[in-house]
């Protein structure tokens, strides 16, 4: 069995740029003796159509009184290199050489390599050394003689001929410790920490809604009703609320899709107020989708739909920040596929009777969804509406994401702007804000109709402004759930 296609869900916009007869009832016919039975109030048929929600739930907004809000990172606390290789093999001393780049920036919330660094590897430290190879089995422990160059390292080996495999195979190394002869002098040279610096921008959304002061004397024939409980039959409260809801929900949504512009990009030429300057973002602004998929982990081959494949994501959490607990925000599909993988772990969960509840009888409704569940971390499972909703990501094939992991709680960074550390929520907003002017939400009224006086144009335009950006906080522990 499957849905028709026809009939189908309506996609129209509801919306129209200017007043037209096809809002107001025009069938009216004194000639004809019958009157229509009406209903005057407006039927929800879409239910609360709006679908911000994510970041009030995850997040929080902060002023902000900058073009570019900056903050710190903190990189690892332990060494390790996974592209290294040997010299020669079968000896009791080596020479290693560490490919990895050595002296990676971070500009703008994309990675950019450069060459140059020194390895952070010293004299007397011990390292491990294990082959890539797959299969392999072979590894070596040596102690550090020397560092002759940025790149090299000369090992004496703790077994009596290294057996690891010479180029072209490669080698991780990573210190576990270090050892020292009797008499000998203390760690030649230090280490300073290592940290990233990332920065984003606010960008302005606009919208604006207009009505001739004659429209906002007609009296219509149907009774709106808002999602804010406004009601009436003046038919511009509706579009009025309508361009307001509409805005609050671009809102959240520009938080979430936005990207830079790209260098010599047309957007750029558009919206830039100031010259190009490296690693800078001039227009546009790094949305939350943009920083997890180039800072965070992405799990690119649709959904988990078995244990063995959100282990391979709880690995990787391992590898990242082990944040305890987890909230997914997934569209419909993949909240099945994850009741379905949940259901398939009790034994009872063929026959379709016991899983979600524990006592389920023929008088109980059956649940047959979870809200949770623990497997190495905790993780909370919730619907969301934009992923689902039609006319926003709902349904879509290029580009689809099902689904986003987003660490619980709050991290501590360096605020540059003001100049100490801070404790931040993982997802959270900055507007722009001062003494004397707040651009959190703006609205105002101009023109010389329903209570405006401000020009001589006759009708009411109401404004709407906001100045803002996200900031992804410790981005590596977000998960992107996309297709292949």
């Amino acid at each position: 069995m499957a849905v028709n296609s026809t009939p189908g869900f309506n996609l129209i916009p509801s919306a129209e740029r200017v007043a037209l007869p096809s809002n107001y009832i025009t069938n009216f016919d004194f000639l004809n003796q019958y009157l229509p039975d009406t209903y005057e109030k407006e039927f929800e048929r879409y239910g609360n159509r709006s679908i911000s929600s994510f970041l009030r739930m995850v997040g929080a907004e902060m002023p902000s009184n900058s073009d570019m809000i900056k903050w710190a990172e903190q990189g690892r606390l332990h060494i390790k290199y996974t592209n290294v290789t040997l010299a020669a093999t079968g000896a009791t001393t080596g020479t290693l050489t560490v490919n990895d780049n050595l002296n990676p920036t971070i500009v703008g919330g994309g990675t950019t390599t450069t060459a140059g660094g020194n390895v952070a590897v010293r004299i007397g430290q011990t390292i491990m050394i294990s082959d890539n190879t797959a299969g392999s089995n072979l590894s070596n422990k040596a102690v550090v003689t020397a560092v002759p160059t940025a790149t090299t390292i000369d090992v004496s080996f703790y077994e009596a001929l290294s057996v690891v495999p010479a180029t072209p195979s490669t080698l991780t190394i990573f210190i576990y410790g270090s050892e020292f002869a009797k008499g000998t002098s203390g760690m030649v040279d230090s280490l300073e920490s290592d940290d990233f610096i990332f920065s984003n921008k606010p960008i302005i959304i606009k919208d604006k809604y207009q009505v001739s002061g004659s429209d906002m004397a007609q009296i219509g024939w149907i009774e709106i009703t808002s999602e804010d409980g406004a009601n009436g039959y003046l038919w511009y409260l509706k579009s009025e609320h309508d361009t307001r809801l509409r805005f609050e929900d671009y809102l959240e949504t520009a938080m979430v899709e936005a990207v830079p512009a790209a260098s010599g990009s047309g957007a750029e030429a558009a919206l830039s107020t100031t010259a190009a300057v490296a690693g800078v973002i001039n227009a546009g602004s790094q949305g939350v989708f943009y920083t997890v998929g180039n800072r965070g982990n992405v799990y690119g081959g649709g959904n988990p739909v078995a244990l063995a494949d959100f282990d391979a994501v709880i690995q990787r959490l391992d590898k990242q920040g082990s944040i305890e607990e987890n909230a997914l925000f997934v569209n419909r599909q993949f909240s099945f596929d994850m009741d379905d993988m949940l259901a398939a772990q009790n034994s009872y969960g063929a026959g379709g009777t016991s899983y979600g509840l524990f006592d389920n009888d023929e008088d109980m409704a059956l649940n047959l969804g979870f809200t949770g569940f623990r497997r190495g971390y905790d993780f909370y499972k919730t619907d969301w509406k934009y992923l689902n909703d039609a006319t926003m990501r709902g349904g879509l094939t290029g580009g689809a994401i099902n689904g986003l992991l987003v660490p619980a709680g709050s991290t501590t960074v360096y605020d540059q702007v003001l100049g100490k550390n801070a404790k931040r929520p993982f997802l959270h907003v900055r507007y722009r804000a001062s003494e004397t002017e707040d651009r959190r939400y703006k609205t105002w009224i101009t023109g010389s109709a329903g209570g405006a006086q401000t020009s001589s144009l006759d009708a009411m335009e109401v404004n709407f402004l906001s100045e803002r950006c996200v900031c992804t906080l410790g981005a590596n522990n977000f998960f992107l759930f996309q297709n292949a």
